[in-house]
């Protein structure tokens, strides 16, 4: 798939008198630009609260599209999914399953048949009404069209319908265990047949905010959703500030100009610690901060190489550099997620046994790049460089704008080795995939994974994917640094913000400022 163009000045979208009316005049634009920019500089928020409270919270990462269908990275599961885009179904912070449009769900003895009864009153931000039919026409698009992110997901389900009315009927050829958490992402968004928006610059969900500005580079912005199906939200506006250097984005925290930032530098946060102000809040993620190697490609068809370079790095030392913000993780499944099993024994750091690896594959003195987007911290790739260096692997470091990671990288698969933090959760898919950019290919991995994907008991599930993940291991595809902990820097007043898993999914629905 290919990445769009990142877009320039900001799309503003208001209502002119009718639900339907999607432009806003000029004079409106540099209204809300004004307003933005009066926004970032107002200093403590202790007096904008209650229901027209506007809450600032600086990120890291902005989408470079606001495409849900076509977009890839995390940026926009991120705000988009829950706030202004909705599915039949929705998880909670813990990976539960939770009914969303749809009022209720069954799921048949042989797992091959799933029936969402739709939840009424439940209506798009243009005013339109949700229908079985927006419902199987969304499913259908994802799952017919491959340039559709997740569409392969999809893969499974022979025949999506409407046997009456206000229910919707998938049918699987074989089970899926993992349909229904597949639902809860893009896969299952549920987006107007009959909308003619430009998906790249606006949205038209269902959810309890509306996009209403985004100022490419600098700020996206979400407004009430007034006529929401569902609990009215209780602040008028949401400002994403998009910071991508730390020291920037701590001092904006410390200096009043923004309510929330996730995540905080470990290693500043002691710049806000005692700030009688700022809670800082410690919270678990499935966060895997992972060092792909290009499996497809030597020197990483040889399996002493990728072994060599795992037992070359010391993820203790790597963490403590980072300011302590994560775990050790020693394969491709975090502990939150099903199949987790602890596999740091496994090409532990060793650095005398690697140098004697990369001799016996003929690879003393070894010349790789390591190309990563400059949204993580360049910590990571010093301490990377450090440590391989010691092993007799010289590590060039090239830091690229996120636009060009997905491009060079992700996309068109043009590396050697790369990092990026790899955030959502029951993702395993990846490994059993050899067209994904790890170019990792192996029979054997994939048959488990269709196994657990077929499997109609959580035993069972668990069992493959703990036999899967142990061979990937083993087989040393990749490496995996850390499970990230995620800092959350939040101000007095403000309540309601997620502080697990923040940087994959930032359900605002209960935020409020007090």
């Amino acid at each position: 798939m290919s990445p769009l163009l990142p877009r320039t000045g900001t799309r503003t979208r208001t209502r002119t008198g009718t639900r339907s009316a999607r432009l806003a005049l000029a004079a409106t634009a540099v209204a809300v630009v004004s307003a933005l920019t009066l926004t970032a500089c107002s200093g403590s928020s202790d007096d904008r609260g209650g229901a027209d409270a506007t809450v600032r919270v600086g990120l890291v990462l902005e989408p470079t599209s606001l495409d849900i269908r076509k977009q890839s990275g995390a940026a926009l599961d991120q705000v988009l999914i829950d706030n202004v885009y909705q599915g039949l179904v929705g998880r909670t912070a813990d990976g539960e399953i939770r009914d969303v449009l749809a009022s209720r769900h069954e799921v048949s003895a042989d797992g091959r048949t799933y029936t969402f009864t739709l939840r009424k009153g439940t209506t798009f931000q243009d005013g339109k009404p949700v229908t079985a039919a927006d419902v199987v026409w969304s499913l259908q698009q994802v799952k017919d069209d491959a340039g559709y992110v997740d569409s392969a997901k999809l893969a499974g389900v022979t025949s999506i319908s409407s046997p009456s009315d206000g229910v919707v009927e998938l049918r699987l050829a074989k089970p899926d265990s993992d349909l229904l958490f597949t639902l809860t992402g893009r896969a299952g968004l549920v987006l107007e047949q009959a909308a003619r928006n430009d998906l790249s610059d606006s949205a038209n969900g269902t959810g309890p905010f509306e996009v209403s500005s985004w100022k490419q580079g600098d700020s996206l912005t979400f407004s009430r959703n007034d006529d929401y199906w569902g609990t009215e939200p209780k602040v008028a506006k949401i400002v994403f500030r998009y910071i991508t250097d730390p020291s920037t984005a701590v001092n904006a925290m410390a200096n009043g100009d923004l309510d929330v930032l996730n995540p905080v530098d470990g290693t500043l946060q002691g710049q806000l610690q005692g700030n009688p102000d700022i809670a800082l809040h410690r919270g678990r993620t499935t966060d895997k901060y992972t060092l792909a190697f290009n499996d497809a490609r030597a020197p990483f068809t040889d399996v002493r190489v990728r072994k060599a370079i795992r037992q070359a790095i010391d993820p203790k030392a790597l963490i403590k550099a980072v300011g302590g913000t994560g775990v050790e993780q020693g394969g491709p499944i975090p502990e939150l997620d099903p199949g987790y099993e602890d596999l740091n024994a496994i090409d532990a750091y060793d650095p005398a046994n690697a140098k004697k690896l990369l001799a016996e594959a003929g690879k003393p003195d070894l010349d790789l790049t390591l190309t990563y987007a400059n949204v993580y911290p360049a910590t990571i790739g010093d301490v990377l460089k450090s440590q391989l260096a010691d092993v007799g692997i010289t590590l060039k470091v090239e830091r690229v704008d996120f636009a060009t990671w997905l491009s060079q990288v992700f996309q068109d698969k043009d590396f050697q080795l790369s990092m990026v933090d790899h955030v959502e959760a029951r993702d395993f898919g990846n490994w059993a995939n050899p067209d994904y950019y790890f170019g990792y290919d192996n029979a054997e991995v994939q048959a488990l994974y269709a196994e657990s994907l077929a499997a109609t008991s959580e035993t069972a599930k668990v069992e493959a994917l703990r036999k899967a993940a142990r061979i990937v291991s083993e087989d040393a595809a990749g490496e995996w640094l850390y499970t990230a902990t995620e800092i959350t820097a939040v101000r007095k007043g403000v309540t309601g913000f997620p502080v697990d898993g923040g940087n994959s999914r930032l359900d605002l629905s209960k935020l409020a400022l007090g």
